[in-house]
């Protein structure tokens, strides 16, 4: 008998959602002031470093909701780790296609984007606990 129970909240009720979105806001923030502080070059190369960084948080809250309650735990913790896996494969995969599929391309910009979404990330917990408080 299986035991797992599937999560049936919709995607953008996560828990997890408000942090993607404001990762995407950062991204494209840091996007734009790189294209009009720098150059067109630096704001693409800005975008691509904040998308390496925010596809993979996406699958992974996608991985780590997809079960839930008491009789989903063990589901949930192999979740957690087949998702923390996928996670640094993509990001490595995402990586080395911008490397060699965009040119031009600044590596300072990309790495820029890249931090400054994961910043975000980084101060997850504090965004879920204010939305929730909403």
């Amino acid at each position: 008998m299986d035991a797992r129970t599937p999560n049936r909240t919709p995607f953008h009720r996560l828990p997890a959602f408000p942090v993607l979105l404001l990762q995407a806001c950062v991204a494209l923030l840091a996007a734009l002031i790189l294209w009009f502080f720098q150059n067109p070059v630096a704001g693409y190369s800005g975008l691509l470093g904040g998308l390496v960084a925010l596809v993979p948080n996406a699958y992974f809250a996608y991985r780590v909701y997809r079960y839930s309650g008491a009789r989903s735990a063990q589901a949930i913790v192999r979740e957690f780790y087949s998702g923390e896996a996928g996670k640094i494969i993509l990001t490595a995969a995402l990586f080395v296609l911008v490397w060699v599929g965009v040119k031009p391309l600044e590596a300072t910009a990309v790495f820029a984007g890249y931090l400054a979404v994961l910043a975000v990330g980084a101060s997850g917990l504090l965004i879920v606990k204010r939305f929730q408080k909403h």
